[in-house]
């Protein structure tokens, strides 16, 4: 290992990019998802426009999860054995959702027509199940795992929460790549999903500090108070701005068009780091922190030689497809 690489600093190195990845997943594979689900509320034009939307993006955005879990077992193997025991259902559930959506959406494109709505159909479900179990899971991390009532509730509340972000991103995905009378529907969709939003990240918020006496002092003791404020403070700006800038949405020219899925995005990045600042050190909730879940500094030098590789590649080609079908969606064709 070189000299310059101080041992201690890899599981911080591994947390940030295993931060990283989720965060991107969230994000990206968030407002497909998000669009699946909402294609509940469509006929079958705008449910293909819709499908157009995503087509080419969707398959990549899911690299960012299998990166994310990647790194969780081959960095912190003793957390991935924690967290997956503990979640080993939702965990399962979500695999389903996600297969089912991926076989779902490559069928319904080459079904006979007399059968495409029930591909659609398998491809909502495969939405919602994969964005409720995520929410769920969420939950039970927030509550520490804990088990009993007010936990199981909680994190039912936390997956119904979560799919309405994803609907609310998705949302404002279609506001940005489509136009006509789906897109003044995206936009009623936005404001509608965007109120369950804000409920849904008001209540992490104060489930957050309640469950952890930890957690609490670092929100609420001073001077970390003042320090801390502009994340609730920017976060309530943001929602007051989307909701007015949506009452003015669409716009004929289309030239603010991706402004609400910018800031959606914004909103999911601050609850991000609102979340990693209250559970760090800890990647199992009062339980493990990363240093004493992490591989060994050897073993995590030689991963890291890899990340350095790898990643850039990721971002490189994510970056290019999102330039390369940049603009409005036009009819997906496999002809």
């Amino acid at each position: 290992m070189p000299a310059f690489l101080d041992p201690a600093a890899l599981p911080v190195i591994f947390a940030g990019l295993m931060g990283l990845s989720i965060l991107a997943y969230v994000v990206l594979d968030g407002y497909d998802l998000g669009v699946g689900m909402l294609m509940a509320r469509a006929d079958k034009p705008e449910s293909d426009r819709m499908i157009a939307t995503i087509g080419p993006f969707w398959d990549a955005n899911e690299t960012w999860l299998v990166l994310g879990i990647g790194l969780l077992l081959v960095a912190f193997p003793t957390a991935h054995g924690m967290v997956l025991t503990a979640l080993y259902l939702p965990v399962a559930l979500m695999l389903l959702g996600l297969t089912l959506r991926g076989v779902a959406f490559e069928f319904r494109v080459k079904a006979q027509e007399d059968y495409r709505h029930w591909w659609d159909r398998a491809f909502i479900a495969g939405s919602t199940l994969a964005s409720l179990t995520q929410g769920y899971m969420l939950g039970l991390y927030i509550m520490g795992f804990a088990e009993g009532m007010v936990a199981q509730v909680f994190a039912l509340l936390s997956g119904v929460g979560l799919a309405a972000a994803y609907m609310f991103i998705g949302a404002t995905w279609l506001i940005a790549k489509t136009d006509g009378d789906l897109q003044v529907r995206a936009v009623r969709w936005a404001r509608g999903t965007m109120l369950l939003t804000l409920v849904g990240m008001i209540a992490v918020s104060i489930a957050t500090p309640l469950v952890s006496p930890r957690i609490f002092d670092r929100w609420f003791s001073f001077p970390d108070i003042i320090g801390l404020m502009p994340i609730p403070l920017m976060t309530g700006a943001l929602f007051m701005a989307l909701w007015v800038f949506l009452k003015r949405m669409p716009r004929a020219d289309h030239s603010l068009a991706l402004v609400p899925f910018l800031g959606a995005t914004s909103l999911f990045v601050l609850g991000f780091f609102g979340l990693a600042y209250s559970f760090y050190p800890y990647v199992v909730p009062e339980r493990l922190t990363i240093q004493q879940a992490a591989s060994s500094p050897e073993s995590l030098f030689i991963i890291l030689v890899g990340a350095v590789f790898v990643l850039p590649f990721i971002i490189a080609y994510t970056a290019f497809s999102y330039f390369v079908f940049r603009g409005k969606a036009t009819e997906m064709r496999y002809d």
